[in-house]
């Protein structure tokens, strides 16, 4: 699991050092975020999709992910399934501009839903991908961060300086009196 959050990390520097180096898609962080969890998802996405024939590899495969759900889901195989194909749609709306704000929020809601497989996956103490399980100390930050990241790529908050949405509203009201 420390592999998403160095992509995702790794990824959200890069951007936005692409960003002060003059490319103008990446001169601000919620965008860069954006782009940055969308990588990231590619990445676990297509994991949830790769058959046991990868099993030897360093990439967690289908099966590595079915201990994860919790036995009160149904159909593990298919919801392994099912949010992979979430987090590949996830990834193509974030890189929208267009769609990032739903796409942020259905992920966010998504990593929420996500959360008991994680903490299924620490109490139980099952292994991923041939690895000890990570201990639910560091699960439950990182699926809080993967919020966060989602919610921010979203635009939420919208901004953060104190006032600025009735400096907005007056700035808008001076326009139209004008």
């Amino acid at each position: 699991m420390m592999e998403t959050l160095v992509v995702l990390l790794s990824t959200l520097l890069a951007l936005r050092a692409a960003g002060a180096l003059g490319v103008h898609r990446f001169a601000a962080w919620p965008t860069c975020a954006a782009y940055a969890l969308g990588v990231m998802l590619i990445m676990t996405g297509t994991t949830h999709f790769l058959p046991e024939a990868f099993a030897d590899s360093p990439v967690p495969t289908h099966a590595d992910l079915i201990p994860m759900v919790p036995p009160f889901v149904p159909f593990p195989g298919a919801m392994v399934y099912l949010t992979g194909v979430l987090e590949l749609l996830g990834a193509a709306g974030l890189f929208l501009a267009r769609g990032r704000r739903a796409a942020g929020l259905g992920l966010a809601a998504l990593f929420v839903v996500m959360l008991p497989a994680n903490i299924y996956a620490a109490v139980s103490g099952i292994p991923f991908n041939g690895a000890p399980a990570t201990p639910l100390w560091a699960r439950i930050p990182e699926q809080v961060l993967y919020i966060g990241v989602a919610l921010w790529a979203a635009g939420i908050p919208r901004s953060s300086r104190p006032g600025a949405d009735s400096l907005r509203t007056a700035t808008a009201t001076n326009r139209t009196v004008s």
